[in-house]
């Protein structure tokens, strides 16, 4: 089929180079426009642009897919269907009505669950045990649309937000060629949710990044992984920001007494820095501290003469 791509992340690219191994004609590639990144400001392609250009593919980067110029060029180009994944913009009901066969959604989340921008995020953060991929012909409602297939699969202490992407392509990339190969003969069937099991996950907020150690270990560690990208978890030290990008659970430290720690804590050994919680311990591995580059939480730790006793988050 002929096929207008939309997407932007890295997930995005790898649905977009399944669907071209896959022998589709993709005639454009519609992607958000670049951005600038680090204290040079330089701007910085997505993954999926990246990715077209590599293979000659057109590409558009609206600011506005809806405006009415963009709409007129989305019309001009032809397209059996297009193809949604982690785009980042609304599609007016004007331009799902444009395709032959409608626009077709691959979404990180098990729909009616986690409807929104940031499903991956929120279900990690959240503490879920499993999620998945939804593909879904799309309508003019937030991720409402009618499922023609879902794909679950567990989310295991150790993931965090990018192994659930890349596990999102993996296993969103050949389903969605599935959904695509039926809807060109005619029998795909697409089942509509239901609203009253909908749960929604909004965009993030830089203010949910922030670390509260009354809460248990685990509650945090889950945080750290689901947001590991932006707007990434973090406390404060001494007045500084400390990112926090990799954590290990503990019930309970075996050569420490940690009766008398209060959450936010640190408790130092030679070779582990620990902090304690609302409920269990918490295992610092990868910290940033504001102005320097990541490092292990030990080298942070001597870095700054911080030691046992001492506290984050003031």
């Amino acid at each position: 089929m002929k096929i207008v791509f939309m997407g932007t992340p890295e997930f995005a690219a790898s649905i977009l180079k399944a669907v071209c191994e896959a022998g589709h004609e993709v005639t454009a590639v519609y992607t958000q426009p670049d951005k600038p990144k680090g204290r040079s400001g330089a701007l910085i392609a997505p993954p999926v642009k990246e990715y077209a250009e590599a293979q000659g593919i057109p590409v558009y980067q609206p600011v506005k897919i809806k405006a009415p110029e963009s709409v007129e060029v989305l019309k001009t180009i032809p397209a059996d269907v297009y193809v949604v994944a982690a785009y980042g913009q609304i599609l007016s009901q004007e331009i799902l009505d444009i395709p032959k066969y409608g626009c077709i959604n691959v979404h990180g989340s098990l729909l009616p669950q986690y409807r929104g921008a940031a499903p991956i995020q929120r279900s990690i953060a959240n503490g879920e045990s499993k999620t998945g991929v939804s593909i879904m012909k799309m309508d003019k409602g937030m991720d409402t649309g009618a499922v023609y297939s879902t794909v679950s699969f567990p989310i295991l202490d150790t993931d965090n937000e990018d192994t659930i992407y890349l596990k999102m392509a993996e296993t969103g990339a050949p389903e969605l060629l599935k959904v695509l190969k039926s809807v060109e003969a005619g029998t795909a069937v697409a089942v509509p949710q239901d609203n009253d099991k909908a749960t929604y996950a909004p965009p993030l907020s830089k203010e949910e990044g922030l670390i509260d150690f009354k809460k248990s270990a685990r509650s945090i560690d889950c945080l750290v992984r689901g947001f590991l990208k932006w707007p990434t978890a973090y406390t404060t030290v001494n007045g500084k920001l400390l990112k926090v990008f990799e954590t290990k659970v503990h019930d309970r430290l075996e050569s420490v007494d940690t009766t008398d720690y209060e959450p936010g804590a640190l408790i130092v050994t030679k070779k582990n820095v620990y902090v304690a919680t609302g409920e269990g311990i918490l295992e610092l591995i990868e910290v940033q501290l504001e102005g320097k580059k990541r490092m292990g939480a030990c080298d942070f730790v001597r870095g700054m003469h911080l030691a046992g006793g001492d506290f984050l988050g003031q």
